[in-house]
């Protein structure tokens, strides 16, 4: 560092500039069934005060944004994303001036997808700042309920990431263990788009040469057992196009 920085630096006064704090949001996606749900809290103070919002908080001295989802997740939801199998990805900043009436917020927002057997899903134990947590079918959300802050616009975007990247990758089975059946495979379809059952041949046409066998057989309580497959290639070519005719099953919700 030159001498020129260094007395620059001691006259430097931070409080002659607008103060903005950084904050994290996160959208935490799993499937159960075929309908995609969403960790969310409700918040127990001020502002929006019991209304719905996404988990996060403030990002603390000495943490990356990184650091501080992970931290703001476990308090309010008692989820540890290091004891499952998830995959995290920042989604957007959003800075609008007037997203936050306390202050100026900047917050960095986060999508995760966590695995999990379709069947069940983890447990949320909400923290000092929530009254409640626990996991809500994300369309039936967008359809009727209100959001805290700008949480229905980041929901928003992170489903549509989602919705669309599962066309030409296979990130939807980061929503699935590590092996899975193609009818898990295309449950998770149907959950993200949000659509009436898919062809399960042309499902299966478009999927196997993106994927790999294991040999292995799912157990299943009714049925033949299932075959087993592992991700071959990350990107589908052709991709697997979102249908585009015919009533959503949010459609008609009250």
């Amino acid at each position: 560092m030159s001498l020129d920085e260094e007395r620059f630096l001691e006259d430097y006064e931070p409080k002659d500039y607008p103060s903005v704090a950084l904050a994290v949001d996160l959208v935490v996606v799993a499937v159960i069934g075929n309908t995609l749900h969403a960790a969310l809290v409700r918040r127990g103070g001020h502002p929006f005060k019991g209304q719905l919002a996404l988990p996060g908080g403030f990002v603390g001295q000495g943490e990356d944004a990184l650091q501080a989802a992970w931290r703001e997740l476990e308090e309010e939801t008692g989820l540890d994303l290091g004891a499952h199998r998830a995959h995290v990805e920042q989604l957007a900043t959003y800075s609008s001036p007037r997203r936050d009436p306390r202050m100026r917020v900047v917050s960095i927002a986060h999508l995760v997808l966590l695995a999990t057997d379709g069947r069940s899903l983890p447990e949320l134990d909400p923290g000092s700042d929530a009254a409640a947590a626990r996991w809500h079918p994300v369309h039936e959300v967008l359809a009727t309920e209100t959001l805290a802050f700008d949480h229905r616009e980041i929901l928003t975007a992170a489903l549509e990431r989602l919705a669309g990247k599962i066309e030409y990758t296979l990130t939807a089975a980061k929503l699935l263990p590590e092996e899975f059946t193609l009818y898990q495979l295309r449950h998770v379809y149907e959950a993200v788009w949000n659509t009436e059952k898919l062809d399960a041949g042309n499902f299966t046409r478009k999927m196997t040469g993106a994927l790999t066998g294991t040999g292995r057989k799912a157990l299943r309580s009714r049925g033949a057992p299932a075959a087993l497959f592992t991700v071959k290639d990350e990107y589908l070519s052709p991709p697997m196009m979102r249908p585009t005719a015919g009533p959503s099953r949010s459609e008609g919700m009250p």
